[in-house]
């Protein structure tokens, strides 16, 4: 039994690698800080200040990779009609709000936090068409905080479902947050399973659904990005649309 979790958990490992937003910064990163800690060691007397250096250097490497994990995720069951967890995080809100950007109607709102600890790749809540894909610029604010939904930089991308439900997901900048990349373009037919994006450090996403959608999540709740049902999309009664 021992034996067989091992297994499992190098296989989960396996599955886990660096993303490729942040190699980059990973390589610069290793190298400036490689670069200072020998240059310590041939020139500090004090050992003690190289092994504290080394320490700190080491942690703050080992955040930043942690930081720009990437997970192989699949969602497990048929998604069609349900909405997925676009990111890791936590339900900060849920409530029927007034969609100017977009829609200019009321719609339901559901928005996850990520802090620096979670996994910063960005899915695709719904399988469907892309129709709309656009960046505004604005400000860094908390973003858990509800004006930096329409007050933070952020990227605002629509996809139509196969059945024709409009669904608009927001990635949204925060206080640490300086760059948002979307990989969604206009016309190009998406699943879930699919990553839409990335957000550099502490951010937001949220998802605007019509009012008749069932909510599956409650505020406070923990969600894991391409895995968790967030909501499920009011009766079908019309024809799937052709991809």
């Amino acid at each position: 039994m021992y034996l067989c979790r091992t297994l499992k958990d190098m296989r989960r490992i396996k599955k886990i690698k660096v993303h490729r937003e942040g190699t980059g910064l990973l390589l610069s990163t290793f190298t400036i800080l490689f670069i200072v800690n020998v240059t310590l060691f041939y020139t500090m007397s004090n050992k003690f200040t190289f092994y504290s250096v080394l320490v700190v250097s080491t942690i703050l490497f080992l955040i930043i990779l942690n930081f720009f994990r990437s997970p192989y995720r699949r969602f497990p069951f048929d998604s069609e009609g349900l909405v997925i967890a676009p990111a890791d995080g936590v339900i900060v809100a849920i409530e029927e709000v007034m969609e100017n950007q977009y829609f200019h109607d009321k719609r339901i709102q559901v928005s996850i936090f990520m802090s620096v600890f979670n996994v910063h790749a960005n899915w695709f809540p719904v399988n469907g068409t892309v129709k709309h894909v656009s960046h505004q610029n604005g400000r860094f604010q908390a973003a858990y905080l509800p004006k930096s939904s329409t007050e933070n930089e952020r990227s605002t991308i629509v996809i139509r479902t196969n059945y024709g439900v409009d669904v608009l997901t927001r990635q949204i900048a925060g206080v640490m947050a300086r760059r948002i990349v979307t990989y969604a373009k206009e016309g190009e037919y998406y699943e879930v399973n699919e990553q839409m994006g990335f957000i550099k450090f502490g951010s937001r996403v949220d998802t605007f659904l019509p009012l008749d959608t069932e909510i599956l999540v409650e505020m406070d709740q923990k969600v894991t990005g391409n895995q968790t049902p967030i909501a499920r999309l009011g009766k079908i009664t019309y024809t799937p649309q052709e991809s």
